[in-house]
């Protein structure tokens, strides 16, 4: 099977596991740990900052899978804080070099992160997942993470 069709494939397993769950905590903690356990060892951390409700302009670390996360991170600040203030996906094969980088755990070596939005169509967390591999993720990956976030919402 070839990575698209993988991506395809956990996108209708996580669509299926939180069909009718209404809890936003359980949505991102299976859809966490569907990937992680799917995707391992290419993805080291894998997991959800959410916008802090009392703290618009930051995220604050949710369900995840992997070492210890940071537990807040600004807007605008290193790759989780570029997305939540740009609103766009990115990919960073090497995160040593993406300037402001905040490094959480330093085997992470690449990464990429994408936008979680709302009903409304407001941000309301990023999926960030880490590799130790450099280069590690391609568009593949980001549309399959993508098409997830995007579904990751609706009950």
């Amino acid at each position: 099977m070839d990575k698209a069709e993988h991506y395809r494939e956990l996108k209708a397993e996580i669509d299926s596991v939180v069909a009718g769950e209404t809890s936003i905590t359980a949505r991102y903690a299976t859809a966490a740990c569907i990937l992680a356990q799917a995707m391992a060892p290419r993805f080291f951390w894998t997991g959800f900052y959410v916008v802090d409700p009392l703290k618009e302009a930051e995220l604050v670390v949710g369900p995840y899978q992997g070492t210890l996360g940071c537990l807040r991170i600004p807007f605008g600040r290193g790759v989780c804080g570029h997305v939540a203030a740009t609103g766009e996906p990115i990919i960073v094969p090497d995160v040593h070099a993406f300037p402001g980088h905040i490094a959480c755990d330093s085997a992470s070596n690449s990464e990429i992160v994408v936008p979680v939005f709302d009903a409304e169509g407001k941000l309301a967390a990023v999926l960030d997942v880490d590799s130790t591999l450099l280069d590690a993720f391609d568009d593949v990956d980001q549309a399959g993470l993508v098409a997830i976030c995007n579904s990751l919402l609706i009950a």
